[in-house]
This record gives C-alpha cells, structure tokens and sequence, in this order.
C-alpha cells in the first residue's frame, strides 16, 4: 500500500508516494522519477511493483502537485530543463525522503526514471549522489542546464526505442561519449522498432505521434532493470 511522504526543497512542498515490502528489516531503496506530465498513476503503480522484488521505493514529486493540464506541464518541465540545478535538487530532495524512511536500507539505493526522469535520475549521478544505479526506460537523453561534467560512480543502464522521436540517433551517440568520458560503467538498450512511453499503458490514448505502448519492451525493460539491481544487491 502507498503511503504519502510530505518533504520539502526549500519553499517547496513536495510530496512522494513510498511503498515497502512487509518485514522489520532495511531493504534496498528506489528512487522512482516521474515522466514531464509529473506525479501520476503510473509511477505511483511502479512504486508499489517494486516491493515484489524485494525493494522499497518512493515516488518522487519535482513540481510540488500532480494532475497538471497539458499546457501546465509543458511549462514545469522546460523550468526543470532551463533553470539550472533545479532538476538536481529537486531530485536530491526526493533522494533524502527516501533515505528518510526505516525500512530503506540508505548505503543501498538506486533510482530509476521514466521519459523525464530518466534525466532525473542520470543527473542524480553526475552530480554524484549516492546511488549505486541509474535507469531509465524511454528516457530524453539531452542535458539540463547545470548539467555537471565529471566522473560517475553509479552503474548506468538507459533504455530506448528505436523509433523514439524524443531520442534520436545524435542523442544516443551524445550520450555514449558523455558515458565514456565520465569513466561510467553504462549500457544503452535499444528496442526496434518501438517508440517513446513504450512501458506506460496510457500513453495511446494520447494520440502523439511516435509515443506508444509496447508491452514486449516493456516486459523486457522490467527485467533488465531488475537484472541490474539484482547484480548491485542481491
């Protein structure tokens, strides 16, 4: 079952959504970052999933609300992408509510992101927070501004699909020579023929051109992810 967390990054309420698997001891903590939209049922349902694999999970909030019209969070994420450290902080904030929490174990964490938050979570390791994983499923990989340049410690696993308009080819290559230069141990997935959101149920209804369900990729993103994790904790 979800609990609500209320955190704050300065002025700014924030609320995530944390879930645990039954049992007294710590277990590893996964950070869940929300697609542009922002807090919705999808990561919230990824929050709650994560506890049958053993992990306790929060689902982050950057805009401090959820249910924003289309327009609205067009407007909050080119703010997280624009201004610069805000993505970050934001995150960081959502990183310490998890950490907060008694059934995470804080030296075991990793965070994982959905289309925007696979941007989240891949800057909460460039500015070297304590996470032992960075993943994204269908993330955009262009940079926010403050984006920090430097070593990455964290493993870093991003996958894509092949007919993804929010990814192309450039990005994908941009990202591999940021990868190598920062010395991470990293791995770029790319699915064929599939588009962007492939792992969200909703996203047909939307009728965007290029952004569709795919639940074969789907499934096998969920397995990689958990293959990784896996290898970090188990």
């Amino acid at each position: 079952m979800l609990q609500r967390i209320d955190y704050a990054d300065g002025d700014a309420s924030l609320t995530g959504w944390f879930a645990a698997p039954a049992g007294d001891r710590p277990v590893p903590g996964v950070l869940v970052a929300h697609e542009a939209p922002g807090v919705g049922p999808h990561v919230k349902a990824v929050a709650e999933r994560l506890t049958g694999s053993g992990y306790a999970a929060l689902a982050l909030d950057l805009y401090g609300g959820e249910g924003f019209a289309l327009e609205a969070a067009q407007a909050l994420h080119r703010q997280m992408m624009e201004t610069p450290g805000l993505m970050v902080r934001r995150a960081r904030a959502g990183l310490a509510a998890l950490q907060a929490q008694p059934q995470v174990d804080g030296a075991r964490l990793a965070g994982i992101g959905f289309c925007q938050g696979g941007i989240t979570v891949l800057e909460l390791a460039r500015d070297g927070a304590p996470l032992r994983a960075a993943i994204g499923f269908h993330p955009g990989l262009k940079r926010p501004a403050g984006s920090r340049e430097g070593p990455i410690a964290a493993k870093v696993l991003m996958m894509v699909g092949d007919a993804d308009p929010v990814v192309p080819a450039a990005d994908r290559l941009a990202f591999a020579r940021d990868m190598d230069a920062a010395g991470a141990d990293w791995q770029l997935h790319l699915y064929g023929g599939v588009g962007h959101s492939f792992t969200n149920p909703a996203v047909d209804a939307m009728g965007y051109p290029g952004f569709a369900y795919e639940a074969r990729a789907a499934r096998r993103a969920w397995t990689t992810m958990l293959g990784l994790l896996a290898e970090l904790f188990q």
